[in-house]
C-alpha cells in the first residue's frame, strides 16, 4: 500500500523558483503540468506521474538536480 509521501513524490517536484524561470514556457508547452507557488521563493511542478518522471528527466538533462 502506498502512503501518503510517496504519493505525493510522484506527482510533483518542488525546486527554487530561479530555477524555472527560463524553463517555464518550455515545461508548460512540453508536458501537462500545473506549475504554482510553493511559499515565495519555490515553485511545484504538479502532474501524473508519467508527467512528473518525463519532467525530472527533462530537468535532469538540462543539469537541473531534482532529488
Amino acid at each position: 500500500m502506498s502512503n501518503a509521501s510517496q504519493l505525493r513524490d510522484s506527482t510533483q517536484i518542488v525546486l527554487p523558483a530561479e530555477t524555472l524561470e527560463s524553463l517555464e514556457p518550455q515545461l508548460d508547452e512540453a508536458f501537462t503540468v500545473t506549475i504554482a507557488p510553493a511559499g515565495e521563493e519555490r515553485r511545484r511542478i504538479i502532474g501524473s506521474p508519467v508527467e512528473i518522471r518525463d519532467v525530472h528527466e527533462f530537468l535532469t538533462r538540462r543539469g537541473i538536480s531534482v532529488r
